[in-house]
């Protein structure tokens, strides 16, 4: 069975996603935005209640607010937040007392999210890191949501042990 290149791997998804973060208008092997978003399933009440630069450069591959049932003042973990759409979202979902963390490994898609999230959202945390190394304390957190990365990740076993 051949061996995936981890950095190999890791530097081609940081160079796509960085691109997706500072030229969402480009043109990707994969659909980003608010049209991908709406045919997904979000709801515009959501969609409209969010930054718009955070949905430009969405590229999720599901619709997961139905099934992860968010309350409020929970605290949750948003794994490769990207821009931080779905972080955002969860945030409205939390409230003002709830929290939101997100991690993503690519730079520019986490200070993309660091200043939309300045403007109206206190109760948001972005961190670089690994899905394979969540730099989270453990048993800190009441849901786990992440759209697609687990696709990009080399060491699933791994990241679903960070996750459980």
């Amino acid at each position: 069975m051949a061996q995936v290149n981890l950095l190999e791997l890791r530097d081609k998804v940081k160079q796509m996603y960085k691109k997706v973060a500072e030229s969402p208008k480009d043109t990707f092997h994969f659909e980003i935005g608010i049209k991908l978003a709406k045919r997904l399933g979000y709801s515009k009440k959501d969609l409209n209640a969010i930054p718009e630069k955070s949905i430009e450069s969405f590229a999720g591959v599901g619709y997961h607010f139905d099934l992860a049932d968010i309350k409020k003042n929970e605290t949750v973990l948003d794994l490769g937040s990207g821009s931080g759409m779905d972080s955002f979202i969860a945030a409205l979902k939390v409230g003002d007392k709830g929290k939101v963390i997100g991690i993503d490994m690519t730079k520019e898609q986490l200070k993309k999210a660091e200043i939309l999230s300045k403007k109206n959202f206190k109760n948001i945390k972005f961190k670089m890191g690994y899905i394979e190394d969540i730099p989270i304390e453990n048993n800190s957190i009441d849901v786990v949501i992440s759209n697609g990365v687990i696709n990009l990740c080399a060491d699933k076993s791994k990241a679903f042990s960070e996750i459980s």
